[in-house]
């Protein structure tokens, strides 16, 4: 059976234009008084940054109204979901709200969508087998979802894809993909399998710190939480990590291979080698452990990374 195209046949080339090369990805915000976020989100516009990714998560905003607080706070950055689970609420809610706020913010809402881990939808009385069937049958539901509010086009969507399945789907299905936990080399595998036309727009954590144990003491702390997840594990394995590598936090080389740390130039590099591998567009995620601290982090970074 042939597929359908992307919802509203949405041009991967017009979302590339309106996401740059750089975007910001932050779990931060949703955990943050609004006021907060707003204030992040104006000055990330003002940078020059070209998109602000927010995390969901169950114990924080939920994303589309979380969206739609930052979008009212800027004029031309692209505010994306990085991801919204799709077991969170069903696909017309997506389809409607991602549409409600393409056409009240210009366009300028981007929905990312995902499949979720199993320990997370489990929680939630779900059932996670067969992750790539559900996500297909939640695209066949959007695309049929009824919509009858004012629309110039449709919300642009991408879909968290790290392996070969799901990253076929969203080439067919969406305007491309949000890898994330990924390395440059997934980075290449991942334009490889997409083909050259849809939005690759890998994450990439960072940290600002050029002692090698504190960098990789905050590293840890953050690939400690995904090396529990068996989606991340099993697509590093694929890409050729072993065991030793993949057990508990993570090897030093694993590691410094998901979380660049050091100085700004250093950090800089390796967001560069995203981009020399193929991607579009790179969501850089500074690793904080004050909110305070990811403004002052991205003014640092802004210099090196949209000249």
């Amino acid at each position: 059976m042939v597929e359908q195209q992307r919802s509203g046949d949405v041009d991967p080339a017009e979302v590339k234009g309106r996401i740059g090369r750089i975007g910001v990805w932050t779990a931060v915000l949703g955990g943050q008084p609004a006021a907060f976020g707003r204030t992040v989100a104006a000055e990330v516009e003002e940078l020059g940054y070209g998109a602000l990714w927010v995390g969901e998560t169950a114990v924080n905003k939920e994303a589309l109204v979380h969206s739609a607080i930052l979008l009212g706070a800027t004029r031309r950055l692209v505010v994306a979901t990085g991801i919204a689970n799709i077991w969170v609420r069903d696909a017309t809610t997506a389809a409607n709200g991602a549409n409600a706020l393409a056409e009240a913010y210009d366009g300028r809402f981007l929905l990312g969508l995902g499949v979720s881990h199993v320990p997370l939808v489990e929680s939630r009385g779900h059932d996670y087998r067969r992750p790539l069937a559900a996500m297909r049958s939640y695209l066949d539901a959007m695309d049929q979802a009824q919509y009858s509010a004012p629309l110039p086009q449709p919300a642009p969507r991408v879909l968290a894809a790290l392996r070969t399945g799901m990253l076929e789907l969203a080439a067919r299905r969406s305007a491309g993909a949000h890898p994330y936990f990924v390395t440059p080399e997934h980075t290449a595998r991942a334009r490889e399998i997409l083909g050259p036309e849809p939005v690759l727009a890998p994450e990439q954590a960072v940290v600002l710190e050029t002692d090698p144990d504190s960098a990789r003491e905050k590293a840890r702390r953050y690939t400690s939480r995904y090396l529990a997840l068996p989606n991340y594990v099993n697509n590093l394995r694929e890409l050729g990590w072993s065991a030793e590598d993949l057990a508990g936090a993570g090897s030093d080389a694993l590691v410094d291979a998901i979380v660049p740390w050091g100085d700004p130039e250093t950090v800089a590099e390796r967001i560069r080698a995203h981009h020399g591998a193929g991607a579009d567009h790179v969501c850089v995620q500074p690793l904080v452990d004050d909110p305070e601290e990811l403004l002052p982090q991205l003014r640092t970074l802004a210099p090196l990374l949209l000249a």
